[in-house]
């Protein structure tokens, strides 16, 4: 068991959040559309890439941009994949991609990786997807999508994917340009831990996208698509006094149901390659 890492003051951890429901019964049954009963104690734990992941934990790796490694009882996942993740003999079982820039897809995948999952249209139709893999359930939810400059509107152009695994919920936005309505929250479900794209204008301004974390109010915000540290100092300005912010020093954690903060928390990990 990796020891635990002190991080969290307990002053993190005197408000307790209420977090979001929904339902939906036509599919597998999912953790993420119930109450967390967490303990409310905030612990992080060390992370190695690679070592066994306890059935309860997941380990998250930010890689670079907005591709982070998820890992959780022998299963790997990578989201927004660009073809790159530093160690060439790791092999994820699935892949998740976004194609509104460049740098969050490939056209020329690892033809080892068995589940890639596109998150827009194909052959005019939304992506759908609801992937059981066992230890993880991978699905997603369209948003619309924009050009760079607002021109080009796409109808369901990104996915927002949602990752069950280790008894936790995990979202990544994408290359997110709209705010979800009513029905798209809902079918997010309950998020434990969010990845948020923070560059301020290329995905939404840093207003808006707040107003997107604070509506979702996962315990774990992991800021991602900052390109230069003035964007991610920015939306940790604007942020101020919303949410408490901790530096892990670190690319990775490690995180189970009983160890999320009591209230919502930015996490900064500092992207690396995987080992």
């Amino acid at each position: 068991m990796h020891p635990t890492l002190p991080c969290l003051t307990a002053s993190l951890l005197c408000l307790a959040t209420a977090l979001p429901l929904a339902a939906n019964e036509t599919r597998k049954p999912s953790n993420c559309f119930a109450l967390a009963q967490g303990s409310g104690s905030a612990r992080l734990l060390p992370a190695a890439f690679g070592d066994p992941v306890d059935a309860d934990h997941v380990r998250i790796h930010f890689i670079n941009h907005a591709e982070f490694a998820i890992e959780s009882n022998g299963t790997t996942a990578v989201t927004d994949y660009t073809g790159f993740l530093g160690n060439p003999d790791v092999v994820p079982d699935v892949v998740t991609m976004n194609n509104a820039h460049s740098s969050h897809w490939t056209d020329t995948p690892d033809p080892r990786i068995p589940h890639v999952l596109k998150g827009w249209p194909q052959d005019g139709l939304p992506a759908r997807h609801d992937l059981d893999l066992g230890a993880m359930l991978v699905r997603n939810v369209t948003t619309d999508t924009r050009g760079r400059f607002g021109e080009g509107a796409l109808a369901d152009g990104n996915s927002i994917f949602i990752f069950e695994a280790g008894g936790l919920c995990i979202g990544h936005l994408g290359h997110l340009h709209q705010i979800p309505d009513d029905a798209q929250y809902a079918a997010i479900g309950r998020l434990d831990v969010v990845m948020v794209p923070v560059d301020g204008g290329f995905t939404m301004s840093t207003g808006a996208m707040l107003d997107v974390v604070d509506r979702l109010q996962a315990r774990v915000i992991l800021p991602m698509h900052w390109f230069s540290g003035a964007s991610l100092q920015s939306f940790l300005a604007a942020a101020g006094g919303r949410y408490p912010v901790v530096e892990t020093g670190g690319p990775e954690i490690e995180l189970s149901q009983a160890d999320l903060p009591a209230a919502p928390t930015i996490l900064l990990l500092d992207p690396a390659p995987l080992p």
